[in-house]
Order: C-alpha cells, then structure tokens, then sequence
C-alpha cells in the first residue's frame, strides 16, 4: 500500500498494516467529532509516526498513485471535520 503524508511524501507500507491504521483513523473521527483537540492531535501524531516508522519512505522522482491520503501534523481540528468524517481515510 502507498501512503502519502502531505507536505512530506510517499511511503510504501505492508498491507497488513491496515488495520492498525484504521483504528487509529476511527479513533480520530470520534475526537474530532466530540471536538477532542487534544486526543485528535495525539492520534494524528501516533498515525504518521507509524507510517514514517514501519513505512519504506519512496523516491520523491518516483510517482505512484497513493492508496490513503494522510494531512499533515498541523492539520487544525476545524479543518480535521472536513477530512475525518463518516468512515474517515480508511475505508473498511
């Protein structure tokens, strides 16, 4: 799977990662819903930690189209209602 973190690149990821990610992806909704700054920013954080960690980051040169979107860090909470809603990035 590729995963694209704005503002800083791809990262080639194993699939079998998906379901951590959606449940930390889940959990970021329902901060952002109960207007929960706090834990969002820490979910946001553990999130692109996990990619940036587990993931092979890819050739800047290289395009590949990205399966999974991830804002940046400094996404606001107001802008995160726009990006985190119904089912969130990953789709069950």
């Amino acid at each position: 799977m590729i995963i694209r973190i704005l503002g800083e690149g791809q990262f080639r990821l194993d699939d079998r990662l998906v379901g951590e990610l959606n449940r930390i992806d889940n959990r970021i909704v329902d901060h952002v819903q109960k207007g929960d700054n706090i834990a969002y920013k820490k979910e946001l954080s553990k999130l692109i930690s996990i990619i940036r960690e587990k993931g092979e980051a890819l050739d800047p040169m290289e395009i590949v189209p990205s399966g999974i979107i991830v804002p940046p860090s400094d996404l606001s909470l107001e802008e995160a209602r726009q990006v985190f809603c119904g089912e969130g990035l990953i789709k069950d």
